[in-house]
């Protein structure tokens, strides 16, 4: 699991190799990835948007960005959690990922959150560093 905090909102990932949708003789490499958002804060924040820095075993890079996440855009008061899961496929049998969401405040001022950088292996391969 991989963990980061920004003001007082905690991101975890859980990333996990599909083996029903890769098909490595294909060279076709897919995860799922479970997030959850904790807001341990005592600010009521809303999910606006997402940025998605992708590289895969090769070094090719790719940037994803959109409002939401999984067509959702949350608000969390105090103490709440929103988890949710979603994929990624790779040319590469690994790669990682990093990125950050877009928040707002119930103040209305808007402030990044980390999204740790959490790394894609499948179970073929000896755990790397991308």
């Amino acid at each position: 699991m991989y963990r980061a905090t920004t003001r007082d909102i905690i991101v975890t990932v859980e990333p996990e190799y599909s083996t029903e949708r890769s098909s490595p003789e294909s060279g076709a490499y897919f995860w799922t990835y479970t997030i959850t958002i904790h807001n341990a804060g005592a600010e009521t924040v809303q999910l606006i948007n997402r940025h998605w820095h992708i590289v895969d075993a090769q070094g090719k890079s790719f940037e994803v960005k959109g409002p939401g996440v999984i067509g959702e855009q949350p608000v969390l008061a105090p103490g709440d959690s929103f988890r949710y899961t979603s994929g990624v496929p790779l040319a590469t049998p690994s790669g990682m990922m990093s990125g950050h969401y877009e928040m707002v405040g119930s103040s209305g001022a808007g402030f990044e959150v980390e999204v740790p950088g959490f790394s894609l292996d499948s179970p073929d391969e000896g755990r790397s560093i991308n």
